[in-house]
């Protein structure tokens, strides 16, 4: 099970390493999370400097991808050859957008008729593509979830986990990685916030 993590130059790390920490509490055989680049390094909007860990194809046959978000999407939607190689299909993967992710999925046709969250910085641009933006932190449809504001991060970590293995191992990752004191309310928080989806999707709640 790959599940990879768009990474572009100009991204913001809480977007893509919070979701990379949470997924990576699953530990079973073939359970993989990779930071997934167009360039064997790329640098986030704060100059932290990553090595990627699969290419764009890669994650074009990855069984899940989380689209993450950062400075310059608007650049990266706008580069035809970097776009042309993603390959994305909800119809044989899971797919997320974080934040400025979304802006990819509206560019690649695949939030057609479907509303989205995102930060309220990119609001407006995911607007200008005719999506309607929903003033909440998370929302899915079938296999296509978005994400709104960095911390929300945890909720699209949270659904593919409930998705690819099941709820329970979904609670137990985010439990571990919650604050000491606030764990329960960050589990039933995201119960809130993931399981009417789920609901939707016909996963075992």
């Amino acid at each position: 099970m790959h599940i990879a993590i768009l990474t572009f130059e100009g991204f913001n790390e809480l977007d893509s390493l919070i979701a990379l920490g949470i997924l990576n509490r699953i530990k079973k055989p073939g359970w993989r999370v990779s930071i997934a680049s167009p360039a064997a390094q790329v640098r986030s909007m704060n100059g932290v400097v990553l090595e990627a860990q699969a290419s764009l194809r890669d994650a074009s046959e990855a069984d899940a991808v989380i689209v993450g978000s950062g400075m310059r999407t608007l650049e990266v939607i706008d580069d035809a050859t970097l776009m042309s190689q993603l390959q994305l299909d909800p119809a044989g993967q899971l797919l997320g957008a974080q934040c400025s992710g979304a802006l990819v999925l509206a560019r690649l046709g695949l939030l057609d008729g479907v509303p989205a969250c995102t930060d309220l910085t990119t609001k407006p641009w995911v607007e200008q593509a005719g999506i309607d933006v929903l003033n909440q932190p998370f929302f899915a449809r079938d296999n296509v979830a978005t994400a709104g504001g960095c911390l929300a991060s945890q909720y699209l970590a949270f659904w593919l986990i409930a998705r690819l293995v099941g709820i329970e191992a979904a609670q137990e990752a985010l439990h571990y990685v919650a604050p000491v004191g606030e764990k329960e309310d960050y589990v039933s928080r995201a119960m809130r916030n993931v399981s009417p989806y789920l609901l939707e999707a016909g996963a075992v709640i």
